[in-house]
């Protein structure tokens, strides 16, 4: 018998990124999108990385991220310098204005979250985020 596993985490993603955009449209948030936010949310963690460590937190190849981040740029939300150890690498740093955007964020984040479990004890919870670890972990071994 064939799993499901592989299509419903698709469909988990799919349905769930328009979910988000909806919740972060009715918070007011029209500055980024969802995909744009987990880039965000990675550089709220930690600022002023070079595009190839944030391509590896994001999950996202270096030129589909070089494209976001032109036009992240380009809404004033991210600048790029040049590291001044290393000439060649580029670093990506937010803005004032994205900074002050994370709460928001945060926000719409955690709205999602009780989405996500609603109806879920406490234990479930636990359980689904470590098979889900287990899973990003077991496919990110393919990429090494």
């Amino acid at each position: 018998m064939i799993s499901d596993a592989g299509f419903l985490i698709s469909q988990i993603k799919s349905v769930g990124g328009r979910v988000f955009e909806k919740l972060l449209s009715a918070e007011g948030v029209n500055e980024f999108n969802g995909a744009q936010g987990k880039i965000l949310y990675v550089l709220w963690q930690r600022d002023n990385i070079p595009i190839a460590g944030l391509s590896k937190s994001v999950g996202l190849a270096k030129t589909t991220l070089t494209s976001m981040l032109d036009r992240m740029e380009a809404s004033g939300l991210i600048v790029r310098t040049h590291s001044q150890s290393d000439r060649r690498e580029i670093l990506i740093s937010l803005t004032p204005r994205a900074r002050g955007l994370s709460a928001k964020y945060e926000e719409v984040s955690s709205k999602m979250t009780a989405l996500y479990f609603k109806g879920f004890e406490e234990k479930e919870i636990q359980n689904t985020e470590n098979y889900l670890k287990r899973i990003l972990e077991n496919v990110k071994e393919e990429l090494e």
